[in-house]
Parts: C-alpha cells; structure tokens; sequence
C-alpha cells in the first residue's frame, strides 16, 4: 500500500488566489483588436439581401455567435436542440426546398457525430448547405470531447465539400457572403467572441480557393490558415529582429487548395518551407500542402508546426499552445532551430 500524502498546507488568505479557465472564448492576446461576433453581423448583413437564407444550430446559437441572426431575423432561424444528425439532415432538406442554410455546432460534433449524415444528405448531392463550426483545433481547453483537432482531415476526402479555415474578425467578414454565393457545400470553421483583427494591416481580401501572400522574406516561407496565420505573422516580425526574413503565404481555403499559388511560391529561393496549422500533423493543411509540392516535382526543405497525433490535454489555452508549439514564442524557437 502507498503511503499516504500530507495534506496541503492551507492556503495564505493574504496572497491572491491564482486562477486559471479550460474555456477561454477569445484567443486575442492582450491589447490586441478584436471585433466582436464577426460571423453573427455578417450573417445579419447578408440576409438583407437574401432572402432565401436561414439559420440552424444544434442546442449552440450562442456559442456560434448564431444568436445575432436568430435576434434579428427569429422567423427563419430553426433550434434543432442536441441533435447534430438532425440538424444537418433538416439543412439538406431546407437546401432542397431552395433555401440557403447556415447550419452551426462545434467542430467536433460536425466532423465526428454527423459525418455521414453530412456526407449522404449534403455532399453526395452537392447541396448548397454551410456548415460553420466553432472550436476548431485547439481552441478550448476542455480536452478531446470539445478539442477537433482531426476535423479537416475528416473532411478533406468527402467529396464536393469545400472547406474554409480563416485567419480573423475580417476573413470571416468576408467569407461569409463568398461561401453564401458557392453553389456547392461548405465547412467553415468558426473563431468566435472577440475575433482578433489583423488582416486588415495588409492590404487583404479574401476569395475562396486562393491563398495570398501577406509579406515576403529570403530566409522561411510559412504556408498557414486559421489562427496560425495570425501566430507567424507576429513570428515574422520577431525574427526580423533576429535578422531573419520570413514570408507568409495565407492559405484560408483548404480544399480546393490554390496548388498553383504554393508551387510559384514554394519555388522561389532556396527558403524553408514551413506549414502551420491549427490541426493535427496528420491529414491537414500540411500534408495537403506536401503533395501539393511533391507532385510538382518540387521538394523544398518542409517542416511542419502542428498538433501531435495524440489526444491532447485539458487546461488553460496560453498554457496549452505553448506546450503544444503553437504560440509565437514556441514558433519563433522551432524556426531557430531549424535554421541552426
């Protein structure tokens, strides 16, 4: 039998209590400018001119900033309850009646519990349904129920489904009417709350199916979506500190993947190619990119800054991406050890 622990020592009343969330629902660093429920407004704003457009979430309006276009527009906005098979079934069949459905959840109960219901109802007969899921990757604490670290790789072999991974406030602005005017389906995923802002420093726009270059340097090209993007931008600008160039290419669609823009770009100098994502290593945007580059008979140095292919831990979420190397401290040391 084990000893038995000691107690803890109580606790000093004089000293502040540490304390510590699994869900934080921005991933904005301090003093950093957000907007707040981007896809909420932007779902609002583009309702005005379609009419055909409603709105669907499974027991989560809030959590999807849904609850802004529910307020504004309550008539066509339909609460599904806990019930994702339902809620992407009831979209496909609005969508054949000549509706354009805004389907919400959470990534993971999207991409694991309804997969097939998405695939047969929704994919295999190419219906205009959106699905826009929030907590992609690690963007809660909550640990591996709440964490879809697997989503895109789930999704990236259905076929006819476009899939969209933007960056911030201004991405989601901006995708939201672009994959509203795409006649096939789409899964978005979703930064919801307070969006950090920052695509808005260089000069970008978003269109579906082609990845833009943010800035440009000699020494490292980061291919990025999602969150990551926004996390090598402010990686960049510290290793021009340090006398380092590196590029960004922001790629916010994943599928189709502008093949063309990332072979041009990957070929360019002699710089290593770095694929940054908020997903697992396995099956995301860096595999996707990979043989991208090797079927154009392009093989750059590639490294990639992922998720490990594990389930991940519980805990706060600065604490977390640091440990798992997505924040900009653990970026600016991987990229520094491999130019060593």
């Amino acid at each position: 039998m084990s000893p038995r622990k000691a107690a803890p020592a109580p606790r000093d009343p004089a000293k502040p209590r540490l304390t510590t969330s699994a869900m934080i629902a921005s991933i904005a660093g301090e003093g950093q400018r957000t907007k707040p429920a981007p896809f909420g407004h932007a779902l609002v704003e583009l309702a005005k001119t379609r009419p055909d457009l409603v709105g669907l979430t499974a027991d989560l309006g809030k959590y999807t900033d849904l609850h802004i276009f529910a307020k504004a527009h309550p008539d066509r906005f339909y609460q599904m309850g806990m019930a994702e098979q339902l809620l992407m079934s009831a979209s496909a069949g609005l969508a054949r009646e000549g509706f354009l459905p805004f389907a919400t959840t959470y990534a993971v109960f999207a991409s694991r519990r309804a997969y097939d219901f998405i695939c047969m109802a929704i994919a295999e007969e190419n219906l205009p349904v959106k699905i826009v899921c929030a907590l992609p990757g690690l963007t809660t604490g909550y640990g591996p129920s709440h964490q879809a670290t697997e989503d895109l790789a789930i999704f990236r072999g259905m076929p006819n489904l476009t899939i969209v991974d933007p960056c911030d406030a201004l991405d989601i602005e901006q995708a939201v009417p672009a994959i509203a005017a795409h006649p096939g389906p789409v899964y978005m995923r979703l930064l919801r709350g307070q969006v950090p802002l920052v695509l808005d420093e260089y000069d970008y726009t978003f269109e579906l199916g082609k990845a833009k270059l943010l800035r440009d340097g000699p020494d490292v090209l980061f291919i990025s979506a999602g969150l990551m993007t926004m996390r090598v931008l402010e990686a960049a600008k510290e290793l021009d500190a340090l006398g380092i160039g590196a590029a960004v290419l922001h790629s916010p669609t994943i599928k189709p993947l502008d093949e063309a823009t990332i072979r041009a770009e990957a070929s360019r100098g002699d710089r290593l190619v770095v694929v940054a994502e908020n997903h697992t290593v396995i099956g995301g945007l860096g595999e996707a990119v990979a043989g991208t580059l090797l079927r154009g008979g392009h093989a750059p140095r590639f490294r990639q800054i992922g998720l490990p292919d594990e389930f991940l831990d519980a805990g706060a979420l600065p604490t977390l991406h640091e440990r798992y190397g997505l924040s900009t401290p653990a970026i600016v040391r991987q990229i520094r050890n491999w130019l060593a």
